[in-house]
């Protein structure tokens, strides 16, 4: 995907007679937000950003200077291809700056962009692919959402079991369009849950093609009467859905997860193995990021190829890492337990700055957690060497964790936490049908 000026964004929004631009940002929680300018305001709005009160916006809310500005990154300029050609509507995602025109600290776009920074003077850029679950629920007629799925089918079948096919056709279609580069996708495990690969991007175009992804998404399924939901556990017998993402590391155009010569069989690299390390030592602390809701910890657990273990391995599908064999260019770590409700740009700051302070320290991962090493005590390991259990552990530890507050910036790091314990709260007060059902004829 090659860099665009502003001059050449100009000149496509005019050649494809482009009639809307709608500037995007995401809030502290991920959610996609968006001010939509006409296309004689495009010029203005690529030389000085556009002005907008950010008080009523999660996260922003508490900020001293609610008025702030977005700065259209000319890059990520796409033209909508669902929407009318005559007339049309593209986008631009945005930085979001304060009214002296430095970096708004509550962006999380420049949280990530941060920490990227960081590894660079270090020598180093990310590369990451993403593999996306979510579930295609049926409309009611009102077309509200319901947890009706839309098929009966399993683990890549097709049609005319897998009747979700047609949509996530388009889907594939429509973001190809848009600059995309599609690894696969297919019909996953559960009914009605589908799984799409997008292939390797640098850090920054990955988190903007993941929040452009759920937009897409969603707006596809809309279109084909179903209601496209990336909630981890939206049904608790089936298994849930997740947002694997593949991390390399990059050093002068060579892959330095990579060590041919080194004498462990995996053939991975003293950075890999520290790589890893960092990722295991802040795991518990990152973990409210890359799983930010309540219902996040109901996919987290035992059983249905789970990641429930802060460990590693090469095949345990319930470690949070995994080492895919595919090595040189393509040896990658994998980190399989966040969803695809996180915020992306916060998600991939936490998880490279733990990686990177993995390096910095050489901090030595514990031995790879294979199956046949576990001889029935995986009750006990998730005791001891478990993901947090529930939303309300896992701010506790991203509380008092240093390493993951430098990543986040204090306001953002602080915002959080303040939402997050309002959440666990309100969610502890509620009467839930589950305790009706149990407790109400009995007692």
């Amino acid at each position: 995907m090659g860099d665009l000026t502003k001059k050449e964004v100009l000149e496509r929004a005019k050649e494809n007679d482009v009639k809307f631009i709608r500037l995007q940002f995401t809030d502290i929680f991920g959610a996609f937000k968006n001010i939509a300018i006409t296309i004689e305001e495009l010029e203005r709005a690529l030389n000085n950003g556009v002005m907008f009160d950010s008080a009523v916006i999660e996260g922003f809310a508490h900020n001293r200077e609610s008025d702030i500005y977005l700065r259209p990154d000319p890059y990520t300029f796409k033209i909508f291809p669902w929407r009318p050609r005559d007339g049309a509507v593209a986008r631009l995602i945005c930085d979001v700056y304060n009214a002296k025109g430095d970096p708004f600290e509550g962006c999380p776009r420049a949280a990530l962009k941060r920490v990227i920074k960081q590894a660079k003077q270090m020598g180093y850029w990310l590369q990451s692919a993403a593999e996306i679950e979510f579930f295609l629920f049926r409309t009611d007629e009102q077309g509200r959402p319901t947890t009706d799925t839309h098929d009966q089918a399993g683990y890549c079948d097709l049609t005319p079991v897998d009747l979700g096919e047609n949509a996530r056709r388009d889907m594939v279609l429509i973001l190809e369009s848009m600059g995309f580069e599609i690894g696969s996708s297919h019909h996953e495990i559960s009914a009605g849950q589908h799984e799409i690969a997008l292939k390797e991007e640098d850090a920054l175009i990955m988190a903007d093609n993941l929040a452009t992804f759920r937009f897409v998404v969603r707006t596809i399924a809309q279109r084909h009467g179903l209601h496209a939901t990336f909630m981890p556990k939206p049904l608790a017998t089936l298994n849930g859905s997740g947002l694997h993402l593949h991390h390399s590391l990059w050093k002068d155009d060579e892959n330095v997860f990579y060590a041919p010569s080194h004498t462990n069989c995996l053939q991975l690299s003293k950075t890999a193995y520290y790589y890893i390390g960092g990722l295991i030592e802040h795991a518990r602390a990152f973990t409210s990021i890359t799983n930010p809701l309540i219902n996040s910890y109901k996919r987290l657990t035992l059983g249905k190829l789970a990641p429930a273990l802060v460990a590693w391995s090469e095949q345990n599908r319930n470690t949070m890492i995994r080492v895919p064999a595919q090595r040189e260019s393509g040896t990658m770590i994998v980190l399989r337990s966040p969803d695809g409700t996180c915020n992306p740009y916060l998600a991939m700051a936490v998880m490279l700055k733990a990686g990177l302070e993995g390096i910095k320290n050489k901090i030595k991962p514990p031995a790879a957690l294979e199956e046949n090493q576990l001889n029935g005590g995986l009750g006990k390991l998730i005791r001891t060497h478990g993901l947090p259990h529930n939303l309300d552990e896992a701010l506790d530890a991203l509380s008092t964790n240093e390493v993951i507050k430098d990543a986040l910036g204090e306001y953002i790091w602080n915002r959080f936490l303040e939402a997050k314990e309002v959440e666990c709260e309100r969610y502890n007060a509620t009467v839930h049908p589950w305790e009706i059902d149990e407790y109400l004829r009995n007692y």
